[in-house]
């Protein structure tokens, strides 16, 4: 239903003027796709229906040819024939224009709205660079409560038993913790002063000692997800460079999006193709050809932009297992850090983005068809 509504309201209005009028943000990958298909559409039916007169005229004309004896009349007829087919020649060279303009825009559109969601994506993964707070939820030491118990013990124990850790080492988790219980034993503490104190901290240690693998793997992928996002904001922009390059647009994309130069970009296709019309033969083909070769990069950045967002989804579904698989979680509950709780609803969060804001983009057989070639699915 909602797509026959968008339809309807593009037929009344005017696809191009209404998704033009609509913010960037509003306009998604599925309404530039309905529109293609419907101003393709569009196009064919027009310059179809003008081939169909012409084609209509050649016929009569060569009945004429087959009926008439008269031979200045054959004359004038195959004249007439030949201005005909010229006439059907230009229909289909303005149709082929006009189609290649509408894929063109149309892909450039789709980049620019890929571009929106990479970066979008680029500060998710920016502030999720807080995920040091992750190190930190794996860290004991981290913890005021765990360093008051260390504090007291060292207060409190026997000068000529336990040890003292080096620097380095009293950075270490697994020796810190280790060095905290062998003290706490030799300490002056009375065995309920030692159960009372570590009571306060049982929840702490056991969160830390059970999720610092598991912190640790959500932190290092995060980290591989974030890089991966790099490659992929260099090649949407190596794209646009290769895509504009052949109707002369030098600035980055970058540049055109922060300066708003869309129009600008817009014109430089308007003059390239009245010059490829205006070009015959050949060149005009190898002008075609120049435009057509990036539409098909594009659809290859769309393939590689679809796999990095199912791996992102699935990466962050693995996270939100991690996460809900902490066993003492409920007798614990009042105790773990918030970062704790905060980063569950962040993991759950890019979930939802992941499977909505930058979902991949749904091209199918017939849509492919489309960008490709320019061919309706109902031709």
């Amino acid at each position: 239903m909602k797509n026959h509504f968008l339809i309807a309201v593009l037929w009344l209005f005017g696809p191009t003027n209404l998704l033009a009028s609509l913010p960037p943000d509003e306009i998604s990958l599925e309404a530039v796709l309905l529109e293609l298909s419907i101003e393709i559409n569009a196009v064919n039916t027009c310059f179809e229906q003008q081939i169909s007169q012409q084609e209509s005229l050649l016929i009569e004309i060569r009945q004429n040819l087959l009926l008439t004896t008269d031979y200045h009349q054959k004359v004038d007829l195959l004249i007439l024939k030949s201005q005909i087919e010229e006439q059907i020649q230009k229909i289909q060279t303005e149709n082929t224009a006009e189609i290649a303009k509408i894929r063109y825009l149309k892909g450039l559109q789709i980049i620019k709205i890929l571009y929106e969601k990479v970066l979008s994506l680029d500060h998710h993964f920016a502030s999720v660079r807080t995920f040091n707070e992750i190190s930190k939820m794996a860290n004991p030491n981290q913890y005021p409560e765990y360093n008051k118990l260390r504090e007291l013990i060292a207060a409190k124990k026997d000068k000529k038993g336990g040890f003292e850790l080096t620097s380095l080492l009293g950075t270490n988790m697994v020796a810190s913790v280790m060095q905290t219980f062998s003290n706490l034993v030799v300490s002056s503490l009375t065995k309920a002063e030692r159960e009372t104190e570590l009571s306060k901290v049982e929840c702490i240690l056991d969160f830390s000692l059970r999720m610092q693998k598991d912190l640790n793997t959500i932190y290092y992928e995060t980290a591989f997800l974030q890089n991966n996002n790099q490659k992929i904001k260099q090649d949407i922009e190596a794209l646009f460079k290769e895509y504009t390059k052949p109707i002369a647009y030098l600035s980055t994309l970058e540049s055109c999006r922060t300066n708003d130069d869309w129009e600008n970009l817009t014109q430089k296709m308007e003059d390239y193709l009245k010059k490829m019309k205006s070009t015959a033969g050949n060149n005009q083909l190898k002008m075609k050809v120049n435009i057509d070769f990036p539409i098909d990069r594009l659809l290859l950045f769309i393939s590689q932009y679809n796999n990095f967002i199912d791996q992102g989804g699935k990466f962050y579904e693995k996270f939100s297992v991690i996460l809900n698989s902490y066993e003492n979680e409920k007798p614990c509950e009042t105790k773990l850090p918030l970062e704790y709780k905060k980063l569950k609803a962040d993991i759950n969060l890019a979930i939802e983005k992941f499977n909505v804001a930058y979902k991949p983009v749904e091209i199918n057989g017939s849509k492919m068809k489309e960008i490709l070639y320019g061919i309706n699915e109902f031709d």
